[in-house]
């Protein structure tokens, strides 16, 4: 993964959302690693929360953070599956301006080579809302670590070539 040592690397400011009906914070494991790695990566953990799998819950808390400019990038984990309770993607849908089709493509590649035919399952998905990119991954600690350190990592990382997200942020508002 080419890093091109030349340019100077862009802390962003990233939020956590953490979408569970039995998760709370002593039990959280996913948005833990996910606030670590961040951390670690040099980025601001701009803020972290925990909702149930409530639609209006879910996408309540991420209007407020796509409305906050000190919020860049938003991960959720959980609420990707196919049971009834699972609606962070219908919760997406409510606050896309754009889709980001390819990431959820290249993650389900990513966790093939793990779990095999078993990612089907997975809605993993990422969208631009406005000039916040959101990325909802699974809640398995696992998959945050493939989606985190096979995609995220890389193109969260203003260095990265041959291209980012991150260099496409001054391009994203119309105005």
């Amino acid at each position: 993964m080419p890093i091109d040592t030349k340019k100077t690397f862009i802390p962003l400011s990233i939020a956590v959302l953490v979408v569970s009906d039995t998760r709370d914070v002593q039990s959280d494991r996913s948005g833990k690693f996910l606030s670590e790695a961040i951390v670690k990566d040099g980025h601001n953990l701009a803020a972290m929360d925990i909702v149930t799998d409530d639609k209006n819950l879910i996408v309540s808390k991420l209007q407020h953070w796509i409305k906050d400019s000190s919020v860049d990038i938003i991960i959720s984990t959980g609420g990707t599956g196919l049971t009834a309770r699972d609606v962070t993607p219908e919760a997406l849908e409510d606050v896309a301006s754009k889709h980001i089709p390819g990431f959820g493509e290249l993650f389900r590649y990513l966790s093939f080579a793990k779990i095999g035919t078993s990612t089907i399952q997975s809605r993993a998905l990422a969208v631009l809302a406005d000039t916040t990119y959101i990325f909802a991954l699974p809640g398995s600690t696992g998959a945050c670590r493939d989606a985190w350190n096979g995609i995220l990592s890389s193109q969260l990382d203003s260095r990265y070539q041959p291209c980012n997200f991150i260099e496409l942020i001054p391009r994203l508002s119309s105005s």
